[in-house]
């Protein structure tokens, strides 16, 4: 229990950092693909920005190994930090980097409303297409028969692939172009579809959260019923058991001017 709670301490402590850092990462990562001509220092500062960030995840997936109760299975419910970590000369595998501190970002969105959790994903939608755009761009850029030669055509690209739509106009040519494609396909699926759930989900809440106050009020005009309902049959008891009271008793003589008075006998 107490591994467990350092560790989601860690966790919260760490998410607004790395937060920092992938947004770091996503500028020195853009730059030299945007700007191919940019200066010496330029691409230097980029470079050394992106071996701090990846030194950074590294050593917070290693506190985090170490601070899970169970070593395996933090290794298994985390691929894609492992793979971001061990990977890091691949270049088409550096986008994994930014991956998994979105996942780390969005851990506690899981439990946030739908609301939040849609904004979360709704950013790491954005995201992955601008770095799918940045990706495919400089895979196939330099490409012998690429089309897809300028950051305007790798975003519109990346739209299209995303979204499944798949114009034709722009395709990778290479083959880690169009692993590049699959993944992104894979992955806009994947995150569109949490979006229209949960924006599904915030519906079907809203709409069971009306229901709900409507059968409280239901519940509440049929007891207010109910409760009028008794005091009417009290007040009905009441005003049988008063004119029951009231009536003359046969027992007693009349008495009044119709009566006649009772003849005295002379004494004896």
């Amino acid at each position: 229990m107490k591994q467990r709670t350092a560790q989601v301490r860690w966790e919260q402590r760490m998410q607004t950092p790395l937060l920092a850092l992938a947004i770091a990462f996503a500028l020195a990562y853009a730059v030299p693909i945007v700007a191919p001509d940019a200066s010496g220092s330029v691409i230097t500062v980029c470079t050394v920005t992106e071996w701090v960030v990846w030194g950074t995840f590294a050593v917070d997936y290693l506190v985090r190994l170490l601070l899970a109760p169970a070593k395996w299975l933090f290794v298994r419910k985390h691929p894609l930090d492992l793979v971001a970590v061990v990977l890091p000369l691949v270049q088409p595998l550096r986008l994994l980097r930014v991956v998994s501190t979105l996942l780390l970002v969005g851990r506690r969105a899981r439990m946030a409303p739908q609301i939040t959790l849609t904004t979360y994903v709704g950013g790491a939608v954005v995201g992955l297409m601008m770095f799918g755009s940045l990706a495919v761009l400089h895979v196939e850029r330099d490409a012998p028969n690429g089309n897809i030669k300028t950051l305007g055509d790798a975003v519109w690209w990346s739209f299209t692939t995303m979204t499944t739509v798949g114009y034709g106009d722009h395709a990778p040519t290479t083959g880690l172009g169009r692993v590049l494609a699959v993944g992104l396909m894979i992955s806009g699926i994947a995150l569109l579809g949490v979006v229209t759930a949960n924006i599904a989900a915030w519906f079907i809440s809203r709409f069971e959260r009306d229901d709900a106050e409507e059968r409280k009020q239901t519940a509440l005009l049929q007891a207010l019923t109910a409760e009028v309902r008794a005091l009417r049959e009290q007040v009905a008891t009441l005003s049988q058991a008063r004119a029951v009271t009231e009536l003359p008793d046969p027992a007693m003589p009349e008495t009044g001017a119709g009566a006649m008075p009772t003849p005295v006998g002379p004494s004896d």
